[in-house]
């Protein structure tokens, strides 16, 4: 049985989501999130969240994570299929959601909440909070006329875009300058495999 190594608000949220999403059988282990002293020095196999052991198969990143659950337990659903004109534009949202528009909030959450010292690094939050920004603007736009990143149809680019923006909203760069994002983070939120992942 597929195992998720699972802390609340983290990149598990993720995958906990898609498992729900899918109704795939899966063990929780659940975990409090540490506040890092150094990388990779979380209590599971590989240090760090999520991760999953599928009968023996370990891997580590949310986005190889999604991929992997898809191809093995999706039948099809929640991505175009290979081949499928719609199949480039599902692996550009489900990349760029970790890629590009979550390294500078990164930066963030690592100098205001681990580090402590954001105060001492104005420059570095102040670019990295601009570097957000633009990453959020050119979601904005895609999203204009669209419920969700592909269209009409929810993906699981949406459920790697969905943590990236919950991580904007709690750090306050998502704001009204962005009512297309707004919006679909609403549609997002009430899906109700999202509220199942953040049941507890």
């Amino acid at each position: 049985m597929l195992t998720l190594y699972y802390a609340p608000r983290t990149r598990s949220v993720r995958i906990r989501w898609l498992l729900e999403e899918l109704d795939v059988p899966h063990e929780l282990k659940r975990f409090e999130f540490s506040p890092p002293s150094k990388p990779f020095s979380q209590d599971t196999p590989s240090g760090k969240f999520p991760y999953i052991d599928d009968d023996g198969i370990g891997i580590s990143e949310s986005g190889a994570i999604i991929e992997y659950i898809l191809e093995r337990y999706g039948g099809g659903r929640l991505a175009p299929p290979i081949g499928d004109p719609a199949r480039g534009e599902f692996l550009q949202w489900l990349h760029y959601s970790e890629a590009t528009a979550y390294p500078p909030l990164g930066v963030v959450i690592w100098h205001t909440m681990y580090k402590k010292n954001a105060d001492d690094v104005p420059e570095i939050i102040a670019d990295a909070r601009q570097r957000a920004e633009i990453a959020l603007e050119v979601i904005e736009k895609a999203l204009d006329g669209k419920d969700y990143l592909l269209g009409k149809d929810f993906s699981a680019a949406d459920i790697m875009m969905g943590f990236t923006i919950a991580v904007a909203s709690f750090l306050g760069v998502l704001d009204e300058r962005f009512p297309n994002i707004a919006a679909y983070y609403d549609r997002l939120t009430q899906r109700p495999a999202f509220q199942r992942a953040i049941a507890d």
